[in-house]
């Protein structure tokens, strides 16, 4: 199988590698440039095309996009300028770069690289990938499919505007809160998605899995719980595949 570039737009930086889709890895050294304040179309077009130079690629480009991706366009902007809405991402990529880009959201393609290649492989049932980061990012398989665009971070939670302003990353930094401290409002939101779907795996993912053993024990649904495998990797091996898929 050859070897696509996937990239990771991300709310403070866009990393970018070649992924050999047939171990399900990087075939080389990632290449991060930051995420342009403010993040508009015209300014992360250039950081995006600065990624695609640096490795002097031509071929189709997947790109995991924070937002959600129905057809190519943006129809949501949680961390990422406002006229991104109704945009469409592989057009305006596509034509700064000269080259095919397949963008889908960053918490699925995360996912996607999870369930073929890490944490989810072989997994049966109902499967969620959590990404723990500035936001949180879900990504939602059942028998190995996605069901595409499930943003449940963005859940109304408690009095805070969303789930992710109460138990992401950000708000423990906002907080000043140890991580064991920050894990238990996390296991209440983790039970609250486990009593709407009932799913038989969590996978988590982003920043905060690099620390699951320091609060695992504080996680109590009845699903099993384990920590991504790919970890900062997932959206780019992702973001790789779901363009050989779509490049027909």
């Amino acid at each position: 199988m050859k070897t696509i570039l996937g990239i990771d737009v991300g709310a403070s930086g866009i990393k970018g590698a070649l992924v050999d889709l047939q171990h399900g890895k990087l075939s080389g050294e990632r290449f991060r440039v930051p995420t342009p304040q403010p993040a508009t179309p015209a300014a992360l077009a250039g950081a995006f095309a600065e990624v695609v130079e640096y490795f002097e690629y031509r071929g189709a480009v997947g790109c995991g996009f924070p937002a959600i991706v129905k057809n190519g366009v943006a129809h949501s902007a949680a961390n990422i300028d406002k006229h991104w809405i109704g945009t469409s991402i592989e057009a305006v990529f596509g034509k700064v770069c000269g080259t095919r880009v397949f963008a889908t959201n960053d918490a699925d393609a995360a996912g996607i690289a999870e369930m073929r290649f890490g944490a989810g492989k072989g997994a049966a049932g109902l499967v969620f990938l959590i990404t723990i980061g500035t936001g949180l990012g879900t990504a939602l398989f059942y028998k190995g499919m996605l069901v595409p665009n499930t943003e449940l971070g963005h859940l109304i939670w408690k009095n805070h505007k969303s789930a992710e302003v109460y138990c992401s990353s950000s708000a423990r930094e906002r907080l000043k809160i140890s991580r064991r401290d920050w894990a238990v409002r996390f296991n209440e939101y983790l039970l609250h998605l486990e009593r709407l779907f009932s799913p038989d795996l969590f996978i988590l993912g982003g920043g905060e899995s690099k620390f699951f053993d320091t609060y695992k024990d504080v996680l109590q649904p009845q699903a099993r719980v384990v920590p991504a495998q790919l970890l900062n990797n997932a959206g780019i091996i992702g973001a790789a595949a779901y363009a050989a898929e779509n490049d027909r």
